[in-house]
C-alpha cells in the first residue's frame, strides 16, 4: 500500500533522478564568453565587463563596484611608461645621449619597485594577467638596473673582460627572452582593445629590434639602425602605456571627457556593437 511518503519519494525521483540531482540544472551549461583568457570556470560572479586596458584586463572581467582596492593598473602603467620613455630617448640618441646611466634610478624605483608592487596589488584584486605582466616588467626593470649599474655589480665589466662581443651576446639573449615573453602576453590581447593590443605589439617590436642590435653589432657597437628602431618602438609603447593609464584613471568625477577605447570587431564588445550578438540576457541568466 503506497503511503504519502512513497508518493513524495517517487515525485522527487522524477524531478531529481536516482542520485538526487536535478537533471535540468545538470544539463544547464555555463555561458561561453568566447575564450576569455582569464577565466576557466564561469560562476555567478564571473567575467562580465568588456576588456579594458585601463584595468589591464584583456578579457571579460567581473564588476568592480564592490572592490575594496583601488585600480592598481594606472600606477603600474605609469611606472612602465616613464622608465621606457627615458631609456628610449637614450636608444634614439637624443641630443647625443649614448649611455643609459640616467635610467638606473627610475628603473630601480619607479619602473621596478613601484610597478612590481602594482603587480602584487593586481593579484589581490584577482587580475591574473595584470599581476603577471606588471610584476614581470617590474622585475625586468630591476634586473636591467642591476646589469647597468656601473661598478656596483660589475656584470658589464666582467663580461667585457672576456670580450665586448660577450656582453653584447649576453644582453641580446636577455632581450630576446623578453621578446618571447611579451609575445605570449600579446596573444592574450587579441580580443581586447586596440590601445591595449598596440601597447604589447610596439613593446614586442622594441625588444626584438634591441635584441637584434646587440646580437648583430657593427663596428664594435650595437647595430645602430636596429637600436634606433628599438628606441622608436619603445617610445610608442611608453605613450600608449600612458594612454591606457589615463583611460583607467579618468572618469566623470575627475575629467571633462572619457578616454575612448576601440574594441576589435571580433571581440565580445565589438560583436555586440555590430548587433551580431546580444549577451545581456545570457549574462543575466548566468548570474542566477
Amino acid at each position: 500500500m503506497a503511503t504519502s511518503y512513497d508518493s513524495n519519494a517517487v515525485n522527487n525521483m522524477e524531478k531529481d533522478g536516482p542520485h538526487g540531482t536535478d537533471h535540468a540544472a545538470k544539463q544547464r551549461k555555463p555561458y561561453d564568453y568566447g575564450g576569455n583568457p582569464l577565466a576557466h570556470i564561469n560562476t555567478g560572479d564571473s567575467s562580465r565587463l568588456p576588456a579594458f586596458g585601463g584595468e589591464f584586463q584583456p578579457g571579460l572581467y567581473k564588476p568592480i563596484d564592490h572592490r575594496k582596492f583601488a585600480n592598481p593598473a594606472p600606477l603600474g602603467l605609469c611606472g612602465f611608461a616613464l622608465t621606457t620613455f627615458v631609456l628610449s630617448l637614450v636608444n634614439l640618441g637624443t641630443r647625443g645621449l649614448a649611455e643609459p646611466n640616467i635610467v638606473i634610478g627610475a628603473a630601480f624605483a619607479y619602473g621596478g619597485l613601484v610597478q612590481l608592487l602594482a603587480g602584487m596589488w593586481e593579484m589581490a584584486v584577482g587580475n591574473t594577467f595584470g599581476a603577471t605582466a606588471l610584476s614581470s616588467y617590474g622585475g625586468f626593470w630591476i634586473g636591467t638596473a642591476i646589469i647597468l649599474t656601473p661598478g656596483g655589480f660589475k656584470i658589464i665589466e666582467e663580461l667585457e673582460a672576456v670580450s665586448t662581443v660577450t656582453f653584447y651576446d649576453s644582453f641580446g639573449f636577455y632581450l630576446m627572452g623578453w621578446f618571447i615573453f611579451t609575445f605570449i602576453l600579446l596573444l592574450c590581447t587579441l580580443k581586447s582593445t586596440v590601445a591595449f593590443f598596440l601597447l604589447f605589439f610596439t613593446l614586442d617590436l622594441a625588444f626584438l629590434f634591441l635584441g637584434i642590435a646587440y646580437l648583430q653589432p657593427s663596428g664594435g657597437l650595437p647595430q645602430i639602425g636596429c637600436l634606433r628602431a628599438g628606441g622608436a618602438f619603445g617610445m610608442l609603447a611608453a605613450f600608449i602605456a600612458w594612454y591606457n593609464a589615463l583611460a583607467g584613471s579618468a572618469d566623470k568625477s575627475n575629467s571633462f571627457f572619457i578616454i575612448p577605447v576601440a574594441h576589435f570587431p571580433w571581440s565580445e564588445k565589438g560583436r555586440e556593437k555590430r548587433e551580431k550578438v546580444d549577451n545581456d540576457q545570457a549574462r543575466a541568466d548566468q548570474s542566477v
